[in-house]
């Protein structure tokens, strides 16, 4: 395996769990063992949570990683149409809040 770094590895949804699991940052620098441990420790207690459904989780997920590309009204309406609840005052303080 080759520590060069590819920006095709830094890409994509997975990317960052790819890099995880083989240890190695996308630069190629091991990932210091203490990180994973408490990495592979949160993900276990978090793999173990009980969900609240799929469609709320894909709504939590929309606005998270949304937040980081689409302005908030337009990310609001979207929501809207797609017949998820719109933004709350919450989400908004949190994700568009003072930058």
């Amino acid at each position: 395996m080759s520590a060069e770094p590819s920006s095709s590895s830094s890409l994509g949804a997975d990317a960052v769990d790819e890099a995880i699991a083989r240890g190695l940052d996308f630069d190629g620098t091991p990932i210091p063992p203490a990180k994973l441990d408490l990495y592979n420790q949160v993900m276990g207690l978090e793999a173990g949570r009980q969900r609240s459904g799929v469609s709320n989780t894909m709504r939590s997920r929309i606005v998270r990683i949304g937040a980081k590309h689409i302005p908030q009204a337009e990310l609001d309406q979207m929501l809207i149409a797609a017949d998820f609840a719109p933004l709350k005052e919450k989400e908004i303080a949190f994700y568009y809040g003072s930058k």
